[in-house]
């Protein structure tokens, strides 16, 4: 009876995993910005040595930021406007952002954002794409 339990619950752990890493997919860190104090916008450059993506998201790290707009410029010329326009806070995420079309390559994200006006750190953004 305890071999089958255990047979069951590694059974039930394996098929999590796998059903977990084939809805996640990999993703691959494009870049990183250390943001300014208040007002501003950064780009982080890609370009097509890196790949084709389906998806994006940034991370944050050290300070909470409020994103407010994006425009992703993609190799062929086309660029997508992004409106995120909320709060993430530190060790936050923003959703993840699914690219038209099918795999695009990236020429680079611009992004506009305000910090935290009591934040005494400067936030980190890193911007993270999936195949």
């Amino acid at each position: 009876m305890r071999k089958q339990h255990l047979t069951i619950w590694i059974t039930i752990i394996t098929l999590f995993m796998l059903m977990t890493n084939v809805y996640a997919g990999d993703w691959e860190k494009l870049g990183s910005r250390k943001v300014k104090h208040g007002v501003d916008r950064d780009v982080i450059h890609v370009g097509s040595k890196e790949g084709t993506f389906t998806a994006i998201k940034f991370t944050v790290k050290k300070a909470g930021i409020h994103f407010m707009d994006m425009k992703v410029h993609f190799m062929n010329g086309d660029v997508i406007d992004v409106k995120i326009r909320k709060l993430i806070p530190r060790g936050g995420e923003t959703r993840i952002i699914d690219l038209p079309g099918k795999n695009r390559m990236i020429e680079k994200v611009v992004f506009w954002y305000e910090t935290l006006p009591k934040n005494a750190k400067r936030a980190t953004v890193r911007l993270w794409a999936r195949h």
